[in-house]
This record gives C-alpha cells, sequence and structure tokens, in this order.
C-alpha cells in the first residue's frame, strides 16, 4: 500500500506481547502514518498481569525497534482519551476468530458513543497467528511448554523465569 492516513492507536494489554500483536502492530505501520500502541496499566478485564505495564512497554519497545512510525506508551485512561490525546483519529486492534466480535462489537460501540469522531479499525490476524492469546502463551509456558515460536525471544526468556516457580 502506498497511501497512508494518519495517526492510530493499537491498544492492549499485551501481557505478554505475541507474534500475533506485533503481526497486527507491523501490519498497521505499513498503513498508517503513526502507530501509537497503548499498554493498559491497569486491565479491568484481568485480575492481576504477570509483567508490569513498564516491563510490557520495554518488550514491545524491543520488538518494534525496527518500525520507525511506531511508539509504545503506557495508559491508564479511556481508550478514547488516549486516543484523542494522541492525536489519533482510529483505534486499530486485531480480531482472530469469530468469539472476538461480540466483545469487540460492544467495546466499538460504546467507544463510538464516547467520541463519534474516533474510528473503530479491525485487522483480521493472520492465520499463522489466529490461535494465538496471552492467555494461551501463559498456560503453555506455566506448564513448560516451548513457546519461542510465540513471542519474541526476550519474552519466552522473560516468561521462563518468571513462572519457573509455579
Amino acid at each position: 500500500m502506498s497511501q497512508r492516513n494518519g495517526t492510530v492507536v493499537c491498544p492492549g494489554t499485551y501481557d505478554p506481547v505475541t507474534l500475533g500483536h506485533l503481526d497486527i502492530i507491523t501490519r498497521t505501520s505499513n498503513v498508517f502514518d503513526k502507530v501509537v500502541v497503548g499498554v493498559v496499566n491497569n486491565p479491568l478485564r484481568k485480575n492481576k498481569t504477570l509483567f508490569t505495564a513498564e516491563e510490557r512497554k520495554g518488550f514491545i519497545e524491543t520488538a518494534v525497534a525496527d518500525l520507525a512510525n511506531v511508539e509504545v506508551k503506557i495508559f491508564s485512561t479511556l481508550l478514547v482519551e488516549f486516543a484523542r490525546e494522541n492525536g489519533a483519529h482510529a483505534i486499530v486492534k486485531g480480531m482472530r476468530a469469530i468469539s472476538d466480535f461480540e466483545y469487540e462489537f460492544e467495546m466499538a460501540q460504546l467507544n463510538r458513543k464516547l467520541d463519534p469522531g474516533i474510528e473503530s479499525i479491525y485487522v483480521i490476524a493472520s492465520p499463522h497467528y489466529s490461535f494465538l492469546s496471552s492467555t494461551g502463551v501463559k498456560e503453555m509456558a506455566t506448564f513448560g511448554g516451548d513457546v519461542s515460536d510465540l513471542v519474541p525471544a526476550p519474552v519466552a526468556g522473560a516468561l521462563a523465569e518468571r513462572l519457573s516457580g509455579r
């Protein structure tokens, strides 16, 4: 694609970041001028994160270091507020399967109510990553499964270290 348009945010918990997340971020960076990856500081849907927001931000920054138009920030506000603060006119999220649709549809409608000027855009996961979730990766790593082909190398190492005592 040769046309790129403005700034977008790619929000998520990224606990941990997976190669599926990075695929969505990379593909989005090929379409938009600037991609702000928003790391949710205190996610409501998850009790506690395995990695701190700073650790998650660092993993992503390392993984996207070669993407000049990608910036990673931590946020603790409403998503539409974060988008406005960063001059974004769209929120980009990955969609793996039909099971993601119901939740994402509801969130898109709520975000639209809060700010109709910020669009929700969904990027369909590449087939290779359509099964991949942070939760699944953590479960595999907890029981000693090899996750090296699912996450960046620094994340695989950190998972092994963090979960070794469980």
